[in-house]
């Protein structure tokens, strides 16, 4: 038994979270303090508005989920933090407060990429073994990865745009749909037609497992605006039908290109994580192209697919197992890619590659 206890601490974007998680992958207390209301009429999230928030909720979060777990600071071993990729504002904002904690409580401090928390959340739920197939699927990114270790990611493939939970919330806008827009589309492509609209499957021309969803996006406009030109308007099965056409879409797209990266590096089990990954259409398709490869499929809990503290506190448990932790210099970065043998997917700047 693994009495390893840890905080873990996220501020990537517009969820300010804190969780305690032992070693032996028991999540004690999760606490999500989201930002929906405070971006609401800005239709997306804006960096200085959610730093702001990060910096003032931070604590009470963290305050929370020791009241929660029924612990002190001193029942701790080490505080995890997101120190990377994200909006710069946010991450700073935690990394500043795991400093203070650490320094003051004398714990070690793990700084963690908030792409490894979302890649090795299978770890914990599941506890499977290495290696193990991710589609890591959210908001700012969409990538394979063969994981051979807390530190040991190879990309396959991923998006050369937009990610696909950009996209929905670039549709959810484009319809006056509420935001966050995955939620919104999934419920309106419920009550959609099968095959009123015909939206194109952007790269499956294409060899790898390289995506793209700009040009679908782009479609889904254009049909919208052919729409309204025609009928002065958009009726609501208007919406419906081609909330389902995108879904289905980008559901397809997802599960071809599952099937060829399975194909590429065959695994006992694809996994799939981050905000989309809660889109059961999307979770349909993926299990069954697991099933038609001889793997596994594994989805984490819907609440540990969007932004957590548990998942950063577990990928720091893993380094520190690793024998690695940070000091007081450790930096917040707006951009950290995990294979960094890959080439930059989206380009690189003085702030080094984004993806």
């Amino acid at each position: 038994m693994d009495d390893t206890v840890f905080l873990g601490i996220e501020s990537s974007c517009d969820d300010t979270a804190a969780a305690i998680v032992t070693g032996d992958r028991r999540i004690l207390s999760s606490v999500v303090s989201g930002q929906t209301d405070l971006h609401a009429d800005f239709g997306g999230v804006v960096p200085e508005i959610a730093a702001r928030a990060h910096a003032e909720r931070l604590d009470l979060c963290v305050e929370q989920a020791l009241d929660q777990a029924g612990l002190r600071l001193s029942d701790l071993n080490g505080v995890a933090v997101t120190a990377g990729p994200g909006l710069i504002g946010g991450v700073m904002s935690g990394v500043m407060c795991a400093k203070g904690i650490a320094a003051g409580a004398g714990l070690p401090l793990i700084g963690v990429n908030h792409l490894a928390g979302h890649a090795l959340t299978p770890r914990l739920t599941d506890g499977i073994d290495y290696p193990y197939l991710m589609l890591l699927v959210s908001g700012g990114h969409c990538q394979f990865l063969r994981v051979d270790g807390p530190q040991d990611f190879t990309r396959l493939g991923g998006t050369i745009d937009d990610a696909p939970g950009e996209a929905f919330d670039k549709i959810a806008k484009l319809l006056a749909l509420p935001q966050p827009g995955g939620p919104s589309v999934e419920a309106e492509a419920a009550l959609g037609r099968e095959g009123r609209f015909d939206l194109p499957r952007p790269l499956l021309d294409r060899p790898g497992c390289d995506m793209s969803f700009s040009g679908l996006k782009t479609a889904a406009l254009r049909l919208r605006d052919q729409l309204i030109a025609e009928q002065g308007g958009l009726r609501q099965s208007d919406r419906q039908d081609l909330c389902h056409a995108f879904q289905t879409a980008v559901a397809e797209v997802l599960a071809e290109k599952s099937r060829r990266a399975l194909a590429l590096s065959p695994a006992p089990v694809l996994a799939v994580a981050g905000g989309v990954a809660a889109n059961q259409t999307i979770r349909a398709a993926l299990e069954h192209v697991a099933a038609a490869a001889g793997a596994a499929f594994l989805a984490p809990p819907l609440r540990l697919c969007t932004d957590n503290g548990a998942m950063i506190a577990w990928a720091g448990i893993e380094r520190f197992r690793a024998g690695q932790q940070d000091g007081m210099d450790l930096i917040a970065r707006p951009r950290w890619p995990l294979d960094n043998r890959a080439a930059p997917m989206l380009g690189s700047g003085k702030k080094g590659a984004k993806a």
